[in-house]
């Protein structure tokens, strides 16, 4: 009974069919978390590592006990990575639960702000549970085997010696590693970047996380030095301000491990931040560069409007030119891209796109099509050549070569005549129309008219060539800082890390603090020197991060530069907030740790067994 072309389905198939679509189209935002989660449990993995090897390390006569009454070495590390397993378990459990909670959380705040979820039931799946309590453990059991392999290299000996930090092995063999490490993270990532591999975004990520290990094993060997040039101003503050100093420079193991947490957390972020303000200087100069319009048409959206309102435009006194341009997916080689529609004989009047063979105007031929140049030399296309295009509407059409450009920052890498978008697309919308005015004309006058005739589409906006470049740079602000908000979270763990190492060197160290009171510590300065401890580790951190993070905004910047990323941007004013924010953050995460310290009982403390 039905026509051709109408099919009846079953009410299941409707919702598995708009579920499939929905899951299609978060599935960016489901591999957006991943990722961030991602990075948390890597920094996370750093601070479990110095929380064992500190824990050990005072349980160092507990441990030559068992030897000296037989227990092996592996025994030992055994007994070792049972805790950590338990501990991960009971660790995952309780994150699990947080994440639930969080999540319901999430829903209702985005209730309140209008973006409303259906109103169903929480999902919880299975394999949620499953998966975060198999990571958790493992990352638990990972981070605290180079702890556990070290408590089971102890000797009997060590029950007659106090507890101290065991040195590990040489540092020549930490930096054979740390070398090793990072080649083989600089590699897959300048290959993911530079190169053109299938997989690129999965090199650059693992390049990415063996970078970052590389660069904490090989931190210690700067660390004293930093941390000793970090702690100059701080002498200069008395006793507790050289004591802090000190302390931060006794362990380079330690301080580089605490700080390297930080270093990763904040890293991402610096890097998010170099990578915006290259994307906003690149936009704004390719915009400089090719844009010739007084006024640009635009959604404030960013989405397709009626073009009738070119029409209106048209009418206004004081225009002289109007060109509408329009956008839609396609299928080229393979892959899906954005076609651009134009005008051949107007565009050409409103924007620079500087032809590097044939011209725009040469569009005007039917199925015809223009290439970035870039674009035709990885397909070695050539003016002429003919290639297959694949619309939804109309499916697979073949449209010749007519010329090659070489800026593609307005009209993206294909371009086609409107009369060829519109024979081809079923939907047809402008994306934006750029406007010139007539010579001599008064500029504001133009916009005023042009404003009053377009009143009746209300989403439409007028800009200016100076809006319509901040407007991009606000769209990339936007998305960026919601990136940078995410990766903060890394950063807030990574400065629990650097309290909780706080903590347990406060236990570690207690003898020695007793004494300091005994001879007169007062209990404000013991905790001034807590917290210039947290100071210069924080600080060392926060620098090491910026570094790393402007070196990986300057590599991605570099593999961009082929797609119109031409400006390296490096924000020093927010990067200088960026490092005392993590100063303030250090002291603010001190404060617990460096009340413990001053209310040490002084005769327990200096007190022996």
């Amino acid at each position: 009974m039905l026509p051709t072309g109408v099919e009846a389905v079953t009410q299941a198939t409707v919702v598995s069919e708009a579920q499939d679509q929905i899951s299609t189209g978060l599935g960016f935002l489901r591999t957006a978390f991943l990722v961030f989660a991602f990075v948390s449990l890597f920094v996370g993995a750093f601070i479990i590592f110095n929380t064992f090897a500190i824990i050990l390390a005072q349980r160092t006569r507990e441990l030559a006990l068992f030897r000296a009454l037989g227990a092996s070495g592996r025994q030992v590390m055994t007994s070792v990575l049972v805790e950590a397993f338990v501990i991960g378990v009971v660790s995952s459990a309780i994150g699990v639960l947080a994440g639930i909670g969080i999540a319901i959380l999430l829903k209702g705040a985005l209730n309140a702000t209008g973006f409303e979820i259906p109103a169903s039931g929480t999902v919880i799946l299975t394999r949620t549970i499953v998966v975060s309590l198999i990571v958790g453990t493992l990352v638990t059991m990972i981070a605290a085997f180079v702890p556990a392999r070290r408590a089971a290299r102890v000797a009997p000996i060590e029950a007659l010696r106090e507890a101290q930090d065991r040195p590990g092995r040489s540092l020549r063999f930490r930096i054979v590693m740390g070398v090793v490490v990072l080649a083989l993270g600089v590699a897959p990532l300048l290959y993911g970047l530079f190169g053109t591999p299938s997989n690129g975004l999965q090199l650059v990520g693992l390049g990415v996380a063996l970078t970052f290990v590389g660069v904490a094993m090989l931190t210690p060997l700067i660390a004293r030095p930093v941390a000793a040039a970090i702690g100059l101003p701080v002498r200069l503050t008395g006793v507790p301000g050289k004591l802090g100093r000190e302390n931060s420079m006794r362990n380079p193991r330690r301080t580089a491990a605490t700080a390297s947490a930080l270093m990763i957390g904040l890293g991402l972020v610096v890097f998010v931040a170099v990578f915006g303000a290259s994307a906003k200087a690149s936009t704004t100069a390719v915009l400089e560069r090719t844009l010739k319009a007084d006024f640009i048409l635009i959604s404030p959206t960013l989405t397709g409007f009626s073009t009738s309102a070119a029409e209106d435009a048209r009418a206004v006194p004081g225009v002289e030119t109007v060109s509408q341009v329009r956008q839609a997916e396609a299928k080229i080689e393979g892959g899906t891209a954005f076609v651009t529609g134009l005008e051949p004989g107007t565009f050409p009047v409103v924007s620079e796109v500087d032809a590097v063979q044939g011209g725009l105007e040469d569009l005007a031929n039917p199925n015809s099509i223009a290439v970035f140049d870039d674009t035709a030399r990885e397909n070695d296309w050539t003016v002429g050549d003919t290639i297959p295009v694949e619309f939804p509407a109309t499916g697979s059409t073949s449209l010749r070569v007519v010329a090659l450009y070489a800026e593609n920052g307005l009209i993206g890498d294909y371009a086609i005549s409107l009369d060829t978008f519109d024979v081809n697309v079923a939907n047809v919308l402008d994306t934006f129309v750029l406007i010139k005015a007539d010579e001599g004309a008064d500029v504001a006058a133009v916009q005023a008219d042009l404003e009053k005739a377009l009143s009746a589409y209300p989403n439409i906006e007028v800009d200016d060539q100076a809006g319509f470049r901040d407007r991009y740079a606000t769209l990339i602000s936007q998305v960026l800082n919601l990136i940078s908000a995410l990766l903060l979270f890394a950063v807030i763990i990574a400065l629990f890390g650097v309290m909780n190492t706080l903590y347990l060197s406060i236990y570690e160290r207690t003898r020695e603090l007793g004494l300091l009171r005994a001879v007169g510590m007062t209990r404000r300065q013991t905790r001034s020197m807590v917290r210039w401890e947290a100071v210069i580790v924080s600080v060392m951190g926060a620098l090491f991060g910026v570094v790393i993070g402007i070196a990986f905004g300057w590599a991605l910047q570099q593999a961009l530069e082929p797609e119109g990323f031409s400006e390296l941007g490096i924000p020093g004013g927010q990067l200088t907030i960026y490092v005392l924010l993590a100063a303030i953050l250090g002291v603010l995460f001190a404060i617990f740790p460096a009340r413990r310290a001053a209310k040490l009982n002084v005769l327990e403390a200096i007190s022996y067994e």
